[in-house]
């Protein structure tokens, strides 16, 4: 079962922030490669959110052709990825509202 709920307490981004101790006169482009930025980890965080939910939605539509063929045999499977499946899409889209409200919010301030 998928937590549609699980990428958002997978925030970790706000501690990558302990790389800037290591600054000095030459910087080493290498070791700051190897490390991930907060960046890299907010957009790894999305994408794996992402993949959950349209991997919730492939897994109920498989059930869905399922069910209709008649070889499921527990339909009560079907039903629960298919709500899966929707509270993933509605968190989703949650958060893309908030982003887009947050997007203009900054664009309001700049006018």
């Amino acid at each position: 079962m998928i937590n549609p709920i699980g990428a958002v307490s997978g925030f970790t981004g706000i501690s990558g922030i302990s790389g800037m101790s290591g600054i000095s006169d030459e910087l080493d482009f290498t070791e700051a490669a190897k490390t991930p930025s907060p960046n890299t980890d907010f957009a790894r965080m999305l994408s794996k959110g992402l993949e959950s939910v349209q991997d919730a939605q492939d897994k109920a539509s498989d059930l869905a052709v399922q069910v209709a063929n008649g070889t499921l045999q527990d339909p009560a499977q079907y039903t629960m990825a298919a709500n899966e499946a929707s509270l993933g899409l509605q968190m989703t889209l949650a958060i893309r509202n908030k982003a887009v409200e947050a997007f203009q919010e900054i664009m309001r301030m700049q006018a």
